[in-house]
């Protein structure tokens, strides 16, 4: 097991390979802030590195050998691959290399209270609700999201206190790193089928993070998804499970109404000291976002945090950028952008939409890789029902290789077998001219993926 000690100084420069990325960028501006020195490099710049370099780190554009100025650690994201020509270079010097996942999980043990966010879908929005909560709290939290929320100025906070909230990712089995004293489990769905094999891969390797779990430790659980009801006879710990309408949780949510925006308001309920019967209000709409709240909710109450504090949050939180974002608008429409690239997420979104569209709902969808697009295609299918119109543009191959056997087209094809209207339009400038072409007044246009689709959606506005 690789160990790191935040206050132990006989690491003293740290290199980032593929520095760029939202949880890489976050954990180096982190090391920055206990006076560790900090490098890193990525193929294209970004704001994130203008950023960066605004807090005294030395970036480089491109990977070559040169960078490697003798580290005593490096850092690397998961895309990078082992030909990387700075990756080479560092193992040849003999400099220890860790992936960002197993670094997070040694930094994660230099905190008493770290609270490690999982789930197929919803990480990044409860990560954001619950930092919200943090926030407003007296307590000075540390926090590594993967978005931007205007509360902490983007995807990270520093604090002095013994607080840690991070996302947990389960690609590559990442969470087999992590060992947190709180553990939030969303929901387990099929994806990442680059590395797992089906689901049952994904199940029990969500079971090998609980067993990391001592018996101080409190697990989250969301049971009224099935494929998280595996994991309650591997938690040593407490387990606080939650659902809706359902009597074997420990924290029960009733009575859910929404008002004619969409925006939920419900009860939990819970024997637990000091909850018994709460009302909580959320600005936000998606009826999955109620189970979102409900796990920030869980973790906040079981954390320390009071409930007046966590309910007047919880009402005031307006979302991440990129979850549902409203960018502005063009002939009068409202064009949004969301960072939905699953089935499952982007039928919710349509779903909460549509739910109170005025005239057309209109999505452009940027598939996110080959392997992604390919494995889940039937779902892509019949994930688009409540829309009007769907743009399909080129798949964002991200860290993967080309693959000729899948194509954007092959989606269309779907769409258009299941009554959808459906087209493809290779570029972002394709799909502009068309939307600024047949857009109407009070239609909604959202672009989806978590490639760069909210780039579409800017030129779009402008």
């Amino acid at each position: 097991m690789f160990n790191f000690n935040l206050y132990d100084k006989n690491i003293k420069k740290v290199h980032f390979i593929g520095i760029g990325g939202v949880s890489m960028s976050g954990i180096a501006e982190l090391l920055k802030f206990h006076n560790f020195d900090v490098s890193g490099s990525d193929r294209d710049d970004s704001d994130t590195l203008d950023h960066l370099r605004g807090l005294g780190i030395k970036i480089s554009i491109g990977q070559k050998k040169e960078n490697i100025n003798n580290p005593d650690l490096i850092i690397y994201t998961d895309a990078i691959l082992p030909d990387n020509e700075e990756l080479i270079a560092a193992k040849n010097a003999g400099v220890p290399c860790v992936s960002r996942g197993v670094f997070l999980g040694a930094l994660m043990r230099n905190y008493k209270y770290s609270i490690g966010v999982s789930g197929s879908h919803g990480k990044s929005t409860t990560t954001s609700m619950i930092s919200k909560i943090l926030v407003n709290s007296e307590v000075d939290p540390n926090i590594l999201l993967g978005g931007k929320l205007d509360e902490i100025d983007g995807n990270v906070h520093c604090g002095k206190s013994d607080y840690l909230l991070t996302e947990a990712c389960e690609f590559k089995a990442n969470i087999l790193n992590y060992y947190p004293s709180m553990a939030i489990i969303l929901n387990i769905d099929e994806d990442h089928l680059d590395f797992y094999k089906d689901i049952n891969h994904i199940v029990s390797t969500f079971i090998g993070y609980m067993k990391n779990l001592d018996e101080n430790s409190k697990a989250v659980i969301n049971i009224d998804d099935e494929n998280c009801l595996p994991l309650l006879d591997h938690i040593k710990g407490e387990v606080l499970s939650f659902g809706i309408e359902n009597e074997k949780a420990v924290y029960n949510i009733k009575n859910i109404s929404f008002d004619e925006i969409g925006h939920p308001s419900f009860d939990i309920v819970s024997e637990k000291e000091g909850f018994g019967t709460q009302h909580f209000s959320l600005n936000i709409i998606g009826r999955y976002n109620i189970y979102n709240s409900a796990a920030a909710i869980i973790a906040s109450f079981e954390s320390g945090i009071d409930l007046e504090t966590i309910k007047e949050s919880m009402y005031e939180y307006k979302n991440l950028h990129r979850r549902m974002e409203v960018i502005g608008k063009y002939k009068d429409a409202i064009i949004m952008t969301d960072y939905g690239h699953h089935p499952v997420e982007i039928k919710a979104t349509m779903s909460a939409l549509a739910e109170h569209k005025k005239e057309k709902l209109v999505c452009v969808f940027q598939p996110h890789t080959y392997s992604r697009t390919k494995h889940l295609l039937n779902d892509f299918a019949n994930s688009f029902y409540d829309c009007d119109e769907v743009i399909v543009t080129e798949i964002y191959a991200a860290r993967e290789k080309f693959d000729p056997t899948i194509h954007s087209v092959d989606l269309v094809e779907k769409l258009r077998e299941n009554g959808v209207n459906a087209i493809y339009l290779k570029t972002f400038e394709e799909a502009k001219d068309h939307i600024q072409n047949e857009v109407k007044n009070q239609d909604v246009v959202i672009t989806t993926g978590c490639g760069n689709p909210d780039v579409l959606a800017k030129m779009i506005v402008e």
